[in-house]
């Protein structure tokens, strides 16, 4: 987002507003997001369990590669508290279709939940991606996770009928 690496892949911009700076994605970042992820609680929604550092460490070790699809472009950006508070989760946006459709997706940490910081963070993505060649933004919510459903409507998405793996599809036309 913003040009191109010196190997062809897409650039992501920090982004920063309402208390918040997103920084783009390192390996390094590994250490403090694993605590960041590390309560039990965040995985009754999302599935899966805390993630180890090295396990953080390949996962985004890959994302930094990129996709092997071409008609993907793929932006993480790891959300800070502030100026220099912590790191309290993290926003990505997938890019598909020549860049015209992006899927959106958030998460927050557990102890920093119901502060309002997803929302800001993904509508911080959101502007961004408006100022893109963007037409249409979705994002995959498990039904009844109102916390979620929340940023969705904030963002100005609305609820479809389309179901992915136990979740709905929210979509937000951004130019017709």
């Amino acid at each position: 987002m913003g040009g191109t690496d010196p190997v062809g892949g897409a650039i992501t911009v920090p982004l920063a507003g309402g208390g918040l700076h997103l920084e783009p994605l390192r390996v390094d970042h590994a250490a403090e997001m694993a605590g960041v992820l590390a309560d039990p609680l965040l995985y009754t929604v999302i599935g899966g369990e805390p993630p180890t550092v090295g396990e953080l460490r390949a996962r985004y070790a890959g994302q930094l590669r990129g996709p092997v699809d071409p008609d993907e472009e793929w932006h993480t950006w790891v959300v800070r508290d502030g100026d220099d508070g912590p790191l309290v989760g993290f926003v990505q946006a997938t890019l598909t279709r020549g860049g015209s459709t992006a899927e959106l997706a958030w998460v927050v940490g557990v102890p920093w939940q119901g502060r309002g910081l997803a929302g800001r963070a993904a509508a911080l993505v959101l502007a961004h991606l408006r100022g893109r060649a963007v037409r249409e933004v979705h994002a995959y919510v498990r039904p009844g996770h109102r916390a979620s459903e929340r940023v969705a409507e904030r963002l100005g998405m609305v609820r479809t009928a389309v179901q992915v793996d136990g979740e709905t599809r929210w979509r937000l036309v951004l130019r017709p």
